[in-house]
């Protein structure tokens, strides 16, 4: 049963499907605030009861944080309470990979059913409503980096050898990655491009575009993929925006396109490169917010060991038309292609990020930007890192935050994202980014990159 099968509203026909095939058990996960994936998990004949009754969950896990300690807010409940996790089974889809398992992504309510204020994937499906409100629907997808390990021990030994985007790479691991081609497309995930990136061992794959709750859901099932494919050849992978201090970290870049009655409005406009007004104030909205999203995008103390200059990680608030070192680049797409490839790549992006997060916070400050009629600033069209002080003072770039503690001062100042959040939610995400800051107040950057090197 792949995800395009997975159609039924009736759980007990899916359970007797999934029995069938040899499927024992029902992965259920969401994200924390620290940006691990989390899991319960049902046999397969309790998923009626799943759906009907919910998982029981801790709110504490609102708090926790990404060495499993647990901190303390005043928006969470901590260890007293329950909460019920429920599948969608929109989502289900064996795991190709994980043989008699099979997955689905959750909603967390409460014990009436209502939804939990600081449920993330509600979030985005109320945000992707919120543009619906405007007429406007969004198309996103993640483009992700990982690094494949060879050992077993603390340190990174890359599994491969070859050069930075080097064919040497992919025949190194070409078993490997035919295996992870052959799983996504048994998971119903369309594959846009698979290659060997620039770091270590390091590679990076583009999935079809989807909805925004869609293209987060994609996002997990596409990380956990990964990971299990190398478990099974003995290989381990990391996503960590960090795995040597001082080198190119792992990015996980967002595409985003606007769409209205059908038309792509990155293209056909009369804005920069084609751009409808809404989408050049939809890309000026995340540009301004951008310092604050930060906290969401690069949540990790890590993030900001990846997020330099000339690193190809958009270090620079600025826009420029396929600039790779501009926060956010604008994508035309090839020509007489535009109308389905146009979009803008948020670039200062990493895997330690809750992609739920990640989609909700970007439509809100996108649509914070068409309400308030926001338009774009001068174009940069080479490495703002080569402009001196005066230059990027003249067009408006500066630099995005080189500390979480940073991002966070800029976030506890977002009125945007304290709306759009909610109290809730706005104010555990701040707690556990303020006690991840002082978990590394004393860490070396060497020292921060091993004890995250891991986790995501």
């Amino acid at each position: 049963m792949n995800g395009e099968e997975a159609q039924s509203d009736d759980p007990g026909k899916l359970a007797t499907g999934l029995s069938s095939s040899g499927v024992e058990a029902v992965a259920l996960t969401y994200v924390d605030n620290s940006g691990i994936t989390r899991v319960k998990a049902v046999p397969t004949a309790k998923l009626k009861s799943a759906v009907t009754s919910g998982v029981g969950m801790s709110p504490v896990f609102d708090v926790m944080m990404l060495d499993d300690s647990v901190t303390a807010s005043g928006t969470s409940t901590g260890p007293v309470g329950d909460l019920r996790l429920y599948p969608d089974l929109r989502r289900l889809v064996e795991l190709a990979a994980q043989p008699g398992w099979a997955w689905a992504p959750v909603d967390r309510r409460s014990q009436t059913g209502e939804a939990h204020p600081q449920c993330h994937r509600s979030f985005a499906a109320r945000m992707t409503e919120r543009a619906a409100a405007r007429g406007l629907a969004a198309s996103m997808s993640f483009e992700l980096e990982w690094v494949l390990d060879a050992d077993d021990g603390d340190d990174f030994v890359p599994a491969a050898a070859g050069p930075a985007y080097g064919m040497t790479r992919l025949i190194e691991r070409s078993d490997y990655l035919r295996e992870l081609l052959h799983a996504l497309a048994r998971q119903s995930v369309t594959v846009e491009q698979i290659h060997p990136e620039y770091a270590a061992g390091q590679y990076e794959v583009s999935v079809a575009h989807s909805d925004p709750v869609g293209a987060a859901d994609d996002s997990v099932l596409v990380r956990q993929t990964i990971r299990a494919v190398g478990s099974r050849l003995g290989l381990r992978t990391s996503y960590s925006p960090s795995v040597v201090a001082g080198t190119v970290g792992n990015g996980c870049h967002l595409h985003v396109s606007l769409w209205r009655d059908g038309r792509n409005m990155f293209t056909g406009g009369d804005g920069p490169h084609g751009l409808s007004q809404e989408a050049e104030a939809f890309t000026a909205g995340v540009l301004e917010e951008l310092p604050a999203l930060c906290a969401i995008g690069a949540p990790s103390v890590a993030s900001y060991l990846r997020l330099v200059p000339q690193h190809w990680a958009g270090a620079f608030r600025c826009w420029g038309l396929e600039n790779r070192e501009a926060a956010v680049r604008l994508v035309t797409g090839t020509r007489g292609h535009e109308g389905r490839g146009a979009n803008a790549e948020v670039k200062s992006f990493d895997a330690s990020a809750n992609p739920y997060l990640v989609v909700g916070a970007v439509l809100a400050a996108g649509l914070a930007g068409i309400a308030g009629g926001l338009r774009l600033g001068p174009e940069v069209s080479v490495d703002p890192a080569s402009l001196d002080d005066g230059e990027r003072a003249r067009l408006g770039v500066s630099r995005l935050p080189t500390s979480l503690g940073e991002a966070l001062e800029h976030y506890e100042k977002s009125e945007i994202l304290a709306e759009a959040l909610g109290h809730e939610l706005y104010e555990t995400i701040a707690a556990v980014r303020r006690a991840e800051i002082e978990l590394f107040a004393a860490a070396s950057p060497d020292e921060i990159a091993a004890a995250t090197r891991w986790r995501h």
